[in-house]
């Protein structure tokens, strides 16, 4: 018999849409770690791990925390100066 392992289930604390990008933060209860999900219309997606000091702001902003992380998304949203 083999071990199947599953991840832990985790719980959905905030969703936002916009623009066809869709931004949750997520919590893990089995080891508490908070994590940042952003899919965008394109079917692209990538994902951020978050502590609880920061995890409004990256959900806030997940395209700045991506860029200072050095992740590269591609169709990352331009922010400009008004």
């Amino acid at each position: 018999m083999s071990a199947v392992h599953t991840p832990p289930a985790r719980r959905e604390l905030a969703y936002r849409s916009s623009n066809g990008i869709d931004v949750f933060l997520l919590w893990c209860p089995a080891d508490d770690s908070l994590a940042v999900v952003v899919i965008d219309g394109a079917d692209e997606s990538f994902e951020l791990a978050a502590t609880s000091n920061d995890a409004l702001d990256v959900f806030d902003h997940p395209y700045a925390h991506a860029a200072f992380r050095g992740i590269v998304v591609a169709g990352a949203p331009v922010e400009t100066a008004a």
